[in-house]
C-alpha cells in the first residue's frame, strides 16, 4: 500500500512532468513506438488476411503461423533480432531489432481480425453480390470489408493492446524511448515507486485505448448487423417470456458466426 501512495505521489510531482524524460514525452514515445509498429503490422497483414478470407486458400496454413508467433517469447525474439542486425551493420541501440520483434508479434491478431472478419460474412450476401454484376474487387471493396470491419478492428486492437505492453522491454534492449524507461531507471537504484509509476501509467494507457477502440468498433457496425443484433435480442427475450417460443435459427446460425469469428481474434 505504501509503495502505491508512493507510485502516485511520483506521478503527481509536477517536477516529473517537465523535460526530455518527463511523463508527456515518455508517453508520446510509447505511443510512437507503438503507433508505428501496429501500422507495419496492418500493412502486412490486412491484404493478406483480406486475401485469405475472400478466396479461401491458405487458411489452414495462416493458422499455423499466427499461433506459431504468438507463442514466440518477446525478450528472446527482441535479442535475436538484435544481434543479427548488430551483423548488419545497426547500432545497439537502433529500434530497428525491437520495431521488427513487434511488429511480429503484432501480425497474428490482425491477421485473424481481417480474414476471420470476411469468412463470417453469410456466403449467400456474397453470392448475392455477384449475381448483380459486382466483379471481385467490387464485392471486396463494397461488401466484404464494410461488412467485416468491426473484427478488422478488434484485431488492431488486440494488437495496439499487446504493443503497449510488449513495447515496455524496447528499454531493456536498446536503452530505448517510452515508458519502459522508468522501469529500467529506477531498477538499479532501487526507485520502486518510480518502477510502479511506470507500470501504473502503462496500464492507464492500455485501459484508455481500449475504451476508445471499443467506441470505435461499435461505431463501424453497419445498421443492417445492428438490425440483426437487435432482432436476435428480442427474439430471445420473447423466448425467455415464453417457453413455446423458439429462436429465429436463422438469425441464431448469423451471431453463432460473428461470435466465432471474433473468438478467433482473441
Amino acid at each position: 500500500m505504501i509503495n502505491f501512495l508512493a507510485a502516485f505521489a511520483w506521478i503527481f510531482d509536477p517536477e516529473h512532468w517537465e523535460g526530455p524524460g518527463g511523463i508527456p514525452v515518455r508517453v508520446l514515445q510509447h505511443l510512437g513506438v507503438t503507433g508505428l509498429t501496429v501500422l507495419i503490422a496492418c500493412l502486412i497483414a490486412i491484404p493478406l488476411g483480406l486475401l485469405i478470407g475472400h478466396t479461401g486458400k491458405g487458411r489452414e496454413l495462416a493458422v499455423v503461423i499466427t499461433g506459431s508467433l504468438r507463442a514466440l517469447p518477446t525478450l528472446g525474439l527482441l535479442s535475436l533480432l538484435a544481434l543479427i542486425t548488430l551483423g548488419w551493420g545497426f547500432s545497439s541501440t537502433s529500434l530497428v531489432p525491437a520495431i521488427t520483434a513487434l511488429v511480429v508479434l503484432a501480425v497474428p491478431p490482425v491477421l485473424a481480425g481481417a480474414y476471420g472478419g470476411v469468412e463470417a460474412i453469410d456466403r449467400q450476401t456474397v453470392d448475392a453480390a455477384r449475381a448483380v454484376g459486382m466483379n471481385e474487387w467490387q464485392i471486396l471493396g463494397k461488401v466484404e470489408i464494410p461488412l467485416a470491419l468491426p473484427l478488422m478492428i478488434g484485431g488492431v486492437r488486440s494488437a495496439v493492446l499487446q504493443t503497449i505492453a510488449t513495447a515496455t522491454v524496447v528499454a531493456f534492449l536498446t536503452n530505448g524511448p517510452g515508458l519502459g524507461r522508468y522501469i529500467l531507471d529506477g531498477l538499479p537504484v532501487r526507485d520502486y515507486a518510480q518502477m510502479l509509476a511506470g507500470s501504473i501509467i502503462i496500464i492507464v494507457l492500455a485501459l484508455l485505448l481500449e475504451g476508445l477502440f471499443s467506441l470505435l468498433q461499435r461505431a463501424v457496425v453497419p445498421r443492417g448487423v445492428q438490425a440483426t443484433h437487435a432482432r436476435v435480442d428480442e427474439t430471445r427475450s420473447r423466448g425467455a417470456g415464453d417457453r413455446s417460443t423458439s429462436p429465429d435459427p436463422e438469425l441464431a446460425a448469423a451471431e453463432t458466426k460473428m461470435q466465432t469469428a471474433a473468438h478467433r481474434i482473441e
